[in-house]
């Protein structure tokens, strides 16, 4: 059976309830943030891995590092693996499309670093096999998915789910925890005050 497309107002209306539902994870979204600060700022580093979209979103939160969310701070050490492409490509060509990203956790990963694992499905090879070369490294590992239980769920440290049926409101939804998360994180490094304390301005 032909599931119906979202779209216009339906497109919308799909978002309300995981938005609400995201309420009960705000708590634990801002200790991520406030974990990836600790971690980065003491000369760790955060790798990120996803596929398509989720592999956009990756980049986006590993840009926010590198660069700067708002406010000016120093730079901290974040790879969207997806992006290396020439070490993916020669990886997937040598050692198969599962290893695309776990060689490269084996390459820069250390004990301690951080591992943000998305998959809307919770079931890419490739990105579970870099959850499992993370854990055998001592990271943390956290996954950014769609409905729970999935085997990436199963098998990070921990994990934000989001309950919708369509891949694009779980990534929507994802978009807005990667901000969530930068945020927490800038204000941790004393980048940024948060908003009810006074705000710092934007340039």
């Amino acid at each position: 059976m032909t599931v119906p497309l979202p779209t216009g107002r339906h497109h919308l209306a799909a978002l309300t309830r995981p938005l609400a539902a995201l309420e009960a994870d705000i708590d634990r979204i801002d200790g991520w943030g406030r974990h990836m600060a600790r971690v980065l700022r003491g000369g760790g580093r955060l790798l990120a891995a996803g596929n398509g979209g989720s592999a956009a979103q990756a980049q986006h939160l590993t840009s926010e590092l590198v660069g700067r969310y708002r406010d000016d701070r120093p730079a901290f050490s974040a790879i969207a693996l997806h992006a290396e492409t020439s070490a993916m490509t020669a990886i997937v060509n040598d050692y198969g499309a599962s290893a695309a990203f776990a060689r490269q956790v084996e390459a820069h990963g250390r004990p301690g670093d951080v591992l943000v694992a998305l998959s809307t499905s919770g079931s890419s090879r490739n990105v579970l096999a870099a959850v499992e070369a993370a854990a055998r490294r001592g990271m943390t590992t956290w996954a950014l998915t769609g409905r729970g239980p999935n085997p990436l769920v199963a098998c990070c440290d921990d994990a934000v789910c989001v309950d919708a049926r369509a891949t694009a409101t779980v990534q929507e939804v994802h978009q807005i925890v990667v901000h969530l998360m930068c945020a927490a994180f800038d204000v941790t490094v004393g980048a940024a005050v948060a908003a009810g304390n006074g705000e710092r301005a934007s340039r």
